[in-house]
């Protein structure tokens, strides 16, 4: 049984070629988000070693802790509390979903609008990568800027004393607007979903 030969791919005319080729364009823009999450692993890397040592009573470290989450106390703090704790631990949960949606950006931005990674059958490909489609990235995106709002929010509520009562009411009212955006872009994206069913 012979099999079939490879189906030839088209050559585009000059101009539909230039302009297709055009996409490679956004490819130092993926790079450059790859430097970025560099910068958030170092970041991230600080902001641990400092939480380390500031348990094992280092008071600079525990001092650049404090400066690095802006917590303000009327008393001197010399210990590494719970609450510094807390806002430290989301801090760095923080770093880690804005990595998150970082690779989401770069990985499946890159195979959307850029060229095929072909990771099929890779034992790594993410799960999300195999149905991905601009649609799919936006209501992805949308959910992750909701969870790092959410973050945002709570660690502005645990040090609510240090913020303005404007600041505290700016911030929920903005973290309300991702919620509302991110609702309205996944109704928008099922209403499509159906039409295009139905046309089919």
């Amino acid at each position: 049984m012979t099999t079939p030969a490879p189906e030839k791919t088209r050559r585009l005319r000059p101009l539909p070629g230039f302009i297709f080729a055009s996409r490679w364009l956004q490819l130092p823009l993926y790079l450059g988000l790859i430097a970025a999450q560099g910068v958030y692993v170092f970041h991230f890397w600080i902001e641990l070693v400092h939480l380390l040592e500031a348990a094992f009573g280092s008071q600079t470290a525990l001092q650049a802790l404090i400066s690095s989450i802006g917590y303000n106390s009327e008393v001197q703090i010399t210990t590494l509390n719970e609450t510094i704790i807390m806002l430290v631990v989301l801090a760095l949960i923080d770093v880690v979903m804005i990595s998150n949606l970082l690779i989401m950006v770069i990985v499946g931005g890159y195979e959307t609008f850029v060229s095929r990674m072909e990771l099929e059958g890779h034992p790594d490909q993410p799960e999300w990568l195999s149905h991905v489609n601009a649609s799919v990235l936006k209501v992805k995106l949308g959910t992750a800027i909701i969870g790092i709002s959410s973050i945002h929010l709570l660690k502005t509520f645990i040090n609510a004393a240090n913020y303005d009562e404007k600041v505290l009411i700016a911030q929920t009212a903005i973290h309300i607007t991702f919620l509302l955006s991110a609702l309205a872009i996944a109704y928008t994206d099922r209403l499509m979903s159906r039409t295009q069913g139905e046309a089919h």
